[in-house]
Order: C-alpha cells, then sequence, then structure tokens
C-alpha cells in the first residue's frame, strides 16, 4: 500500500505541473517562468496554495487573491495522473519500463486537454516522444502483448513508421475524396509516437479502439450540441483512450482474440 500512496502522491505533484504545460504550450509561453500565477487576475500562488487537490479543496474553488473560481480541470489533471501512475505501477511493477510509461501517460494527459481547447496536439510533446519512444522502444521497454519478451528495435520502429505512414495516407486520402482535412498533422505525429513506444500491434489496436470510441463520442457530442456533420471534433483525447486501453489491456484483448 506503501509504495502506491507515494506513487500517488508524486503523481499528483507531477499532475500540477501538467496544469501548467496545458495552460502555457498551446499559448507559446514558457512552462517554467514566471512561478504559477493565477490566470484571472496574475497573482503569484504560495506554496501553501498550490498543494495538489488539497489547496483546491481548502480554497473551496476559488482564488485567495481576487476570489475568481478556479477550473475543476486542475484537481482533476492532478487526480487524473496520479491515478494513472498508480495503475501503471500495479500494471508493469516498480522499474524502468515504469518510469516511461509515467511519462507517456502525463504527455497523453497533456495532448488531450490540449486538443480539447484548441484541436491541435503541440509538436513539442510528439516530436520529443518519438526519440525517446524508439529509444526505450529498443532497449527497455516490454510488448504490451507479450510482457514476457522485450518490444525490440523492430517492433519501435515499424510501430513508429507505421503509425505515421498509415496516418498521413489517411490524412491524404479524407483530403482528396472529401476536399477537407480529416486529420492532423498532429495526429499522425501523435500516432507515430504511440508506434515507437508500443510497436506496430499497439497502433492497429489503439486505431481501432480509438476509432470506436471516437465514433460514439463524436455521435454524442453532434446530439448534445445540435451540431451538424460538418463540426470538428479532436480525435487526440480518442486516440489517446485508445493508447490506455491498449496499454493496461492489450495482451488480454489479444488472448480473447486468439481464442
Amino acid at each position: 500500500m506503501v509504495p502506491y500512496v507515494i506513487v500517488c502522491a508524486f503523481g499528483a505533484v507531477i499532475g500540477s505541473f501538467l496544469n501548467v504545460c496545458i495552460y502555457r504550450i498551446p499559448r507559446k509561453q514558457s512552462i517554467v517562468f514566471p512561478s504559477s500565477r493565477c490566470p484571472s487576475c496574475d497573482t503569484p500562488i504560495k506554496a501553501w496554495d498550490n498543494i495538489p487537490v488539497l489547496s483546491y479543496v481548502l480554497l473551496r474553488g476559488k482564488c485567495r487573491s481576487c476570489g475568481e473560481k478556479i477550473s475543476l480541470r486542475y484537481p482533476l489533471v492532478e487526480t487524473l495522473n496520479a491515478f494513472l501512475y498508480a495503475a501503471a505501477l500495479w500494471r508493469y511493477g516498480m522499474g524502468w519500463d515504469f518510469v516511461i510509461y509515467c511519462v507517456l501517460l502525463s504527455a497523453l494527459i497533456v495532448i488531450t486537454f490540449i486538443d480539447l481547447d484548441f484541436l491541435i496536439i503541440p509538436d513539442r510533446i510528439t516530436l520529443a516522444g518519438i526519440p525517446l519512444g524508439l529509444a526505450a522502444g529498443c532497449f527497455i521497454l516490454p510488448d504490451p502483448f507479450m510482457r514476457a519478451s522485450l518490444l525490440g528495435y523492430r517492433a519501435s520502429i515499424i510501430g513508429a513508421l507505421g503509425g505515421f505512414i498509415f496516418y498521413f495516407l489517411m490524412a491524404e486520402l479524407s483530403i482528396r475524396l472529401f476536399r477537407k482535412e480529416g486529420m492532423g498533422g498532429g495526429d499522425i505525429k501523435m500516432m507515430a509516437m504511440i508506434g515507437a513506444f508500443m510497436g506496430w500491434k499497439a497502433v492497429i489496436l489503439t486505431t481501432f479502439a480509438g476509432s470506436l470510441l471516437g465514433s460514439l463520442g463524436g455521435i454524442t457530442f453532434m446530439i448534445a450540441k445540435g451540431k451538424g456533420r460538418g463540426t470538428l471534433i479532436p480525435f487526440g483525447p480518442f486516440l489517446a483512450l485508445g493508447t490506455l486501453i491498449t496499454l493496461f489491456f492489450g495482451q488480454e484483448i489479444l488472448m480473447w482474440y486468439l481464442h
């Protein structure tokens, strides 16, 4: 139990930093300077008001200086990151693969919320993630579908190339057939990153799961908002969900399919 408490606490602290990344990266601001500030009154946040989740509860979701409401997203991101770190520990145990997967999980959280707000997936995350994923996939990470074996350089390289090429062709096909961009460049680079970390089989399952969830989510969104088929729906969050399914349940899904 103690390791999970420590991991959750660390995950919440990192989640606080992820909130900074989610707010500043799409606005092309430094994620290091200045220190955390209230988005309403720009007052620097004191250290004791910046404790993950707890400070939000104690302040009743309001800024101490100006009294403006603080978005519920802040404690949500912190809690989500803590939960995913604990899930990675449960699934993979303590080791370098756990550390690397925590980096990937945090990157997926940042991608998800930025894409929801701005319909973009920042290159600062995906282009940095691709070489990291290749290095980790070649030498450290297990195969999500056969965790007793190393992913290996073949699966990692083929995964990165396959993810990029497949989504690039889908984007080109959408433009040529429907005269509109159905797949953004950020989605293409994101799947190259996922393929590098998890291999070519993960690209297939993530695509299937993400497309299914995206279809259901898109239809639900259009009905709820009264929008038409031309409404832009971010695909990154659904690819992130598909990645989580592959990362945590890939082996079970493969065994179910084979049987």
